[in-house]
């Protein structure tokens, strides 16, 4: 006897674009120190200044908002090259994406910071982790690092942790109610990241199974993982 098997439906993974304004950024205690600064410039202690926080914390988002409001240029720390420089700081402000350790070039970086001091350019540079911890091999641009004032986002308190499942939920156009939000955000890691991860993965499987997004499905998920 033949056994029919249900053919398996699959998820395509499409991009979902999450909206970058002042009006949709999520503010509490964990950020606050953050969009304050975004909302002191050009009032900043510095012209360089320093945005340090986990993934997904936000730091694009406020780049983002400061970017629009100062008429920034943004590019990656990464793609960021000596020649490509006095062009980056030519609209007199700039956004510096994601600095890594071993992951950028140290003599543009160094550059960089010289010339807007000199031109009296406006720099937010972003990062995961503060430079003190980079290996850094100039000894100049590590001392330069060391003195950029450095501003910090925290992890996501029990509130905003309810908001951010809200929001990425909304982004990809995913109902929810309050029993899904109050299960995940009891259950998963308390990061921007693990937020972003469950999300995703109730989005792929609802997809998968043509379900909606409910406590049960979320419950199923989680005894996966």
């Amino acid at each position: 006897m033949a056994v029919r098997v249900q053919p398996r439906q699959l998820a395509f993974v499409l991009p979902h674009a999450e909206s970058l304004t002042r009006d949709n950024f999520l503010e509490g205690p964990a950020n606050a120190a953050g969009l304050a600064l975004i909302d002191s410039w050009p009032e900043w202690p510095n012209r360089i200044m320093l945005l340090v926080g986990p993934e997904g914390s936000g730091k694009s988002h406020l780049a983002a908002i400061w970017a629009e409001q100062a008429g920034a240029r943004s590019t990656s720390a990464h793609a960021l090259t000596a020649a490509a420089v006095p062009g980056a700081l030519a609209t007199g402000a700039l956004v510096v994406e994601d600095l890594k350790s071993l992951d950028f070039d140290e003599r543009a970086l160094f550059h960089l910071m010289n010339l807007a001091r000199e031109d009296d350019v406006s720099v937010l540079i972003t990062a995961r982790l503060p430079p003190t911890t980079f290996q850094i091999e100039l000894r100049d641009l590590r001392s330069r690092l060391r003195a950029v004032p450095t501003v910090s986002l925290l992890p996501p308190d029990d509130r905003l942790l309810r908001a951010l499942i809200v929001k990425f939920c909304a982004d990809r156009q995913l109902a929810v109610d309050e029993t899904v939000v109050n299960y995940l955000a009891t259950r998963i890691e308390r990061s921007y990241a693990a937020v972003r991860q469950a999300v995703e993965r109730l989005d792929a499987e609802a997809l998968r199974l043509g379900r909606p997004v409910t406590r049960a499905l979320a419950v199923e998920l989680l005894r996966q993982a």
